[in-house]
């Protein structure tokens, strides 16, 4: 049973004023979020029933986990908004902030394990804190209205707020203050810090405020952008072995045999090329434009090939198909890996929008002139090639 304080107004609100912060009508809990199946209980405080998160994931947990990551339904792995506790909390126990990306809120309350605390969840859209706190979803404006909506005022007797380090690009501080009395503390980058940045009374060591994208951190999205990205190419790869058997008389099957299996394994390559050795070798690669780094990436792997004799063209007009994929692997690879700046905490969001007008053009440019020549060697070639 949590303990309630006697409802005081907000730091900042004057007591019978009209004001946003008493105002707030409470939002009720729903028999979604009690009866999820994270959810071992609630907590009855003086607002009603609150939702009370296991803190253990289970194998339902860890399979959800394995689909998101692999693009399996991720835009529906999220949680209802709103607020839950950790534990048994009290009036002072903290209040930590997050999306309603299920997978943050996990890492979440798997590091909350053996505390009490309450969980405030923001509506994201689904997204995780640091992708929705550039799209505007992890805000202030969402934040203040949860803290209303959740009548946190009424459930803590301090006035703070827990909210992860990147969070901070969506959120202005003294705005939340100021509206409704609470103050944002900024903890570690890292939800697994939580435990030591609580533990020190709020204070982040450098290491906890430190953007590490480490070799892990990359290899893990690995997954998404080959699944997310597959049906186009296989689509492209498709749509290249069935257009190979044309030419100057007609269709011919041979050449399905020969230029379009090979035009279909070349796209396929610089794609799985720049999906996963991209990410991989991300800091090894020339350059700060992601866009370039995949440019560069494709162009090596087209000479590895041409070298290994994979992408020796078959045609009779072996000068067009070499400068058709030597344009079109390395653009494949260029927009591969800039889809990584998107997960990536190297970039800003103005620095993505930035690197995406130059960098879209020159793709589209690029692909356009490489399949002009690939169709152009089509037709000159006549019929099959020995």
């Amino acid at each position: 049973m949590v303990t309630i304080r006697k409802k005081e107004p907000a730091e900042g609100c004057t007591p019978g004023v009209p004001c946003a912060c008493n105002q707030a009508k409470v939002e009720p809990r729903t028999l979604g979020q009690i009866s999820a199946p994270w959810s071992d209980g609630v907590l009855s405080t003086a607002v009603g029933d609150v939702p009370r998160a296991r803190t253990e994931l289970r194998c339902s947990d860890r399979l959800g986990t394995l689909k998101a990551r692999s693009a399996i339904g991720r835009m529906h792995y999220s949680i209802l908004p709103g607020l839950y506790a950790v534990g048994n909390p009290t009036a002072e126990s903290p209040v930590v902030v997050t999306a309603n990306y299920k997978l943050s809120f996990d890492h979440l309350r798997k590091a909350l394990t053996g505390r009490n605390a309450w969980v405030l969840v923001l509506d994201t859209k689904g997204i995780n804190v640091w992708c929705a706190a550039g799209k505007g979803t992890f805000g202030t404006e969402e934040l203040v209205r949860r803290v209303q909506v959740a009548g946190l005022d009424r459930i803590v007797s301090h006035r703070k707020l827990i909210l992860p380090q990147l969070g901070a690009p969506g959120v202005a501080a003294h705005t939340v203050r100021h509206q409704c009395g609470f103050r944002v503390v900024y903890g570690p980058v890292r939800a697994k810090d939580l435990p030591a940045f609580l533990d020190a009374g709020l204070k982040a060591e450098p290491a906890m405020r430190a953007v590490r994208f480490a070799l892990k951190d990359r290899a893990v999205l690995i997954p998404v952008e080959v699944v997310m990205g597959a049906k186009y190419v296989l689509l492209t790869a498709a749509a290249l072995l069935l257009f190979s058997g044309l030419n100057a008389h007609g269709y011919a099957l041979e050449r399905v045999r020969t230029t379009g299996i090979q035009s279909a394994a070349l796209v396929l390559s610089a794609f799985l090329g720049g999906a996963i050795l991209g990410p991989l070798l991300l800091p090894l690669l020339p350059g700060r434009a992601f866009s370039l780094k995949g440019a560069i990436l494709g162009l090596l792997l087209f000479a590895v090939l041409m070298l290994s004799g994979m992408a020796t063209t078959l045609t009779a007009h072996p000068l067009l198909h070499t400068a058709c994929w030597a344009l079109v692997m390395p653009t494949i690879s260029s927009f591969t890996v800039m889809n990584f700046t998107g997960t990536s905490t190297f970039t800003s969001l103005s620095g993505v929008l930035r690197e995406m007008r130059f960098a879209l053009p020159l793709q589209i440019g690029a692909a356009a002139l490489g399949l002009g020549l690939w169709v152009t060697g089509l037709f000159l070639s006549g019929g099959p090639v020995l």
